[in-house]
């Protein structure tokens, strides 16, 4: 199973880091560009089953097609995240999905369906867990395997450079797999970045 986890796009209710350097309007044109392309890019693979874990809770029925261009009945199902700390909503998400499971963000522009196909690869040959490095600390995938940690998101600082390093601190004893380091795009010196190599949106 596939999880792509994402907030609704409303106005003001996302990307707030890269909004207070671009507007809250472009933060969320951003979020959802990224979002329809990351559905349209993963959502419909044959390798994996997806769904999209929204949040806030109410989107996951009330809201209309997230990818513009893929027809509604196309995209992946929608579960809410329910509550708790972005921890406790994604061991939430991923806790019923055995032997294998992944989650992804949906903001890093070079994520590729590559990227999902070799986690899952690496969890078939008996990875505990694996995880896509961000540059700016953090993770832009995390898989989980029959041998996974009981508690990986426990006591993890988020939203900072420390929180791949506390995951794995998590993951004693369980052998981990890295894949590549990819960029996520949270701020606007990481958009400006982004559009200066040509990358999208």
């Amino acid at each position: 199973m596939l999880i792509v986890f994402a907030r609704a796009p409303r106005l003001g209710a996302v990307k707030r880091r890269l909004a207070r350097g671009v507007g809250a309007l472009a933060a969320l044109r951003f979020h959802r560009a990224m979002l329809a392309a990351t559905l349209r890019r993963l959502g419909r693979d044959r390798r994996w089953r997806c769904l999209v874990a929204l949040t806030p809770d109410g989107a996951a029925r009330r809201w209309g097609p997230l990818a513009p261009g893929l027809a509604r009945r196309r995209e992946p199902p929608r579960v809410p995240q329910g509550g708790g700390d972005l921890g406790a909503r994604m061991a939430r998400a991923m806790r019923p999905h055995r032997p294998r499971v992944a989650l992804v963000g949906c903001d890093i522009p070079g994520l590729a369906a590559a990227d999902v196909a070799a986690a899952f690869r690496a969890l078939a040959g008996g990875a505990g867990a694996v995880f896509g490095p961000a540059e700016d600390g953090g993770y832009w995938l995390v898989g989980l395997g029959a041998r996974r940690p009981a508690h990986p998101f426990a006591r993890v600082r988020w939203s900072g450079p420390n929180a791949l390093a506390d995951t794995l601190a998590n993951c004693g004893g369980r052998r981990v797999v890295l894949l590549r380091r990819l960029r996520d795009v949270d701020t606007a010196e990481a958009l400006r970045a982004l559009q200066t190599a040509g990358g999208r949106p």
